[in-house]
């Protein structure tokens, strides 16, 4: 019998909230971003209007409380710019804070820099990027659009990030736990698109479009100086990680494994790569503290390839790569009818080999697949995302690739005057839920298991505008969960919950 844990009281406590609304730019009573956070309180939002601001701002401890988030954002319909600096903007120590809908563009150092002042004990946390632009760095070297060091339990959710440094990153996280990065575009990067180094753990990289993504458009591990790894005690660059229905055009690899365990490539769609599929690398080596390379598994996925590739496979030393999983990818080679196969380290189960997944129109964009395609129905069932790329559902068994074919249901997080925000996702023992509204509103909220069987209620009551604290029980295991809702009557698409 299944039993409700907690009373909603218990789940949502309710929280007194002071909130004031402190306006930035000329002509409003904060002449710049910088005095405005001087003034700001939990629970507060700064937000910005049209202008230009120069970046190179510092700002230490910029924390709001639990249920007391701060929120600066770009006013709604107007640009915010900010310009040069060594940073635009340099946290560090920050909580409970989501910046929303800013421009960072023609920095010399980094765009946006996060960390948590080197105390690895005390890590920056919960903090929420949506839908802000990273762009046109003025740096060639080792600099990144979004440097994350030390942050925990985060997203990074419905940014652009764009004409990257040669030598940088668009993402790179040293020693980041608990985050999701989803529904992202990456365009023309140098080193790579997404790095996850220096004993980084349990990030999900899901829904996002890699275009030209560099070098190595997702790197899942690195190079990190032992005294930056978070924790110190950290035996891997990266663990536990999740690569899921994406889609990735160009780069000289469109995945590299490298010094790292336990991670997940699947249902993702990787069209052209100019040099290599993925690379199996071990850049940190010291048998008696560090992990080698290896079960990680990839799966479900559709690969087009052209006579300029020069492998699928790049294998270097130090690694295991006879411990991967290969299974149920679709290869196509769309120029040689009589291709043998890829070269992959082990044999592969349930491959499809040298037949055209029929893309809608990858020249443009477009890597939808119609229910016809040889990628239908032929993937894994359980070995990964339950959203395509669209945001679909994705059938039973999957369809190979980023994209369902026959797609059973559709989510979104949005209705009319409403909008709602799950995180961190993946969480661990407590989660949000964020509510936008112009009012109050008269909610259900319960969670449920893939199969369908309710398993946590969440809510049930007046719900005000705000973020909402619900622990996730603890006689849960570790799997995907829905969050099933309703407000006002309104039924509200089910949301993805990953719990680890």
């Amino acid at each position: 019998m299944i039993r409700f844990l907690l009373p909603f009281f218990a789940l949502f406590p309710a929280i007194a909230q002071t909130q004031t609304t402190r306006h930035v730019g000329a002509g409003y009573p904060y002449p710049n971003l910088t005095a405005a956070v001087a003034a700001v309180q939990p629970a507060d939002t700064i937000e910005v209007h049209a202008g230009t601001y120069p970046g190179g701002l510092f700002f230490n401890n910029l924390q709001g409380l639990p249920g007391q988030w701060i929120t600066i954002r770009a006013a709604a319909g107007e640009t915010v710019l900010f310009e040069d600096g060594g940073n635009a903007i340099q946290l560090t120590d920050p909580a409970y804070l989501h910046l929303r809908g800013l421009v960072f563009q023609h920095q010399t150092g980094n765009g946006l820099n996060t960390d948590d002042g080197g105390s690895y004990s005390s890590p920056a946390h919960h903090i929420i990027f949506e839908d802000c632009v990273f762009r046109d760095l003025s740096a060639t070297g080792n600099n990144d659009l979004l440097k994350l060091s030390g942050l925990d339990d985060f997203e990074v959710r419905r940014c652009t990030f764009l004409n990257g440094a040669a030598g940088g990153s668009g993402i790179d996280m040293v020693g980041c736990h608990r985050g999701l990065i989803r529904g992202n575009r990456f365009e023309n990067l140098g080193s790579n698109s997404i790095q996850a180094k220096g004993g980084t753990q349990h990030i999900r990289i899901e829904g996002n479009s890699f275009k030209n993504g560099g070098a190595r458009a997702v790197n899942l591990g690195g190079s990190t100086g032992l005294s930056f790894f978070r924790p110190d005690t950290a035996h891997f660059e990266a663990a536990d990680l999740q690569v899921y229905a994406n889609v990735f055009a160009g780069s000289q690899a469109a995945v590299a494994y490298v010094g790292c365990v336990r991670v997940e490539v699947v249902n993702n769609t990787i069209y052209l790569p100019e040099k290599w599929v993925l690379r199996i690398l071990q850049e940190t080596v010291d048998p008696s503290r560090f992990l080698e390379c290896g079960d990680n598994s990839f799966r479900n996925n559709i690969v087009v390839r052209n006579a300029g590739l020069s492998t699928e496979t790049n294998t270097g030393p130090n690694t295991r790569p006879e411990t991967f999983t290969f299974s149920n990818n679709l290869w196509y080679h769309t120029t040689n009818s009589n291709w043998p196969g890829p070269s992959i380290p082990v044999p592969e189960s349930n491959g499809i080999l040298n037949q055209n997944p029929l893309l809608a129109d990858p020249a443009n964009g477009n890597f939808s697949i119609p229910p016809g395609s040889p990628a239908a129905g032929n993937g894994l069932s359980g070995a990964g995302p339950v959203l395509d790329f669209f945001g679909n559902g994705f059938a039973n068994p999957p369809s190979i690739g980023a994209a369902e074919a026959n797609p059973v249901s559709s989510t979104s997080e949005r209705l009319p005057n409403i909008s709602l925000r799950l995180f961190p996702n993946p969480a661990a023992g407590t989660s949000w839920l964020e509510i936008e509204a112009h009012q109050a509103a008269d909610a259900t909220f319960l969670l449920s298991d893939v199969a369908g069987r309710p398993c946590q209620r969440v809510f049930a009551g007046h719900l005000s505008p705000g973020a909402h604290r619900w622990p996730v029980s603890s006689g849960l295991p570790p799997g995907i969960y829905f969050l099933h809702g309703q407000m006002d009557n309104t039924s509200i698409k089910p949301m993805v919950l990953i719990k680890i």
